[in-house]
């Protein structure tokens, strides 16, 4: 038993370093996440300053966690789609297209989320 747990750990161990060395790429080559991390930041702050439910301010911090995550992979697909090829191809456009639409679905996840909890508020 004791191979396996090491195994796992070790297995988690790498998981958890690439993740940070993806982040940490992602941050430094690519404005948007810096954006979205900016927009988090007076989120998660404001959420702090008002009177919102501990589930309320628990939502809108896990959308925003989203929202980064999902720009994430939008960056990974439209390195993917350029490291493929630099001509023009229409698939390729479709995944990048498709992968900031699920940016903005998220961030409108989230906006809707704030929108609901103000109104609460007044």
């Amino acid at each position: 038993m004791s191979g396996l747990v090491q195994r796992e750990w070790r297995r988690f161990s790498n998981r958890c370093r690439w993740s940070w060395h993806g982040g940490v790429a992602t941050w430094k080559n690519e404005p948007s996440f810096k954006f979205w991390a900016f927009v988090n930041v007076c989120s998660i702050g404001a959420s702090l300053i008002l009177p919102l439910s501990a589930e309320g301010r628990a939502l809108i911090i896990a959308l925003g966690v989203l929202v980064l995550a999902a720009e994430a992979l939008n960056t990974g697909i439209e390195a993917a789609v350029d490291r493929s090829g630099l001509e023009h191809d229409a698939l390729g456009k479709f995944a990048k297209d498709a992968a900031s639409a699920g940016v903005a679905l998220t961030a409108i996840a989230a906006g809707a989320a704030w929108m609901v909890l103000i109104c609460a508020l007044l």
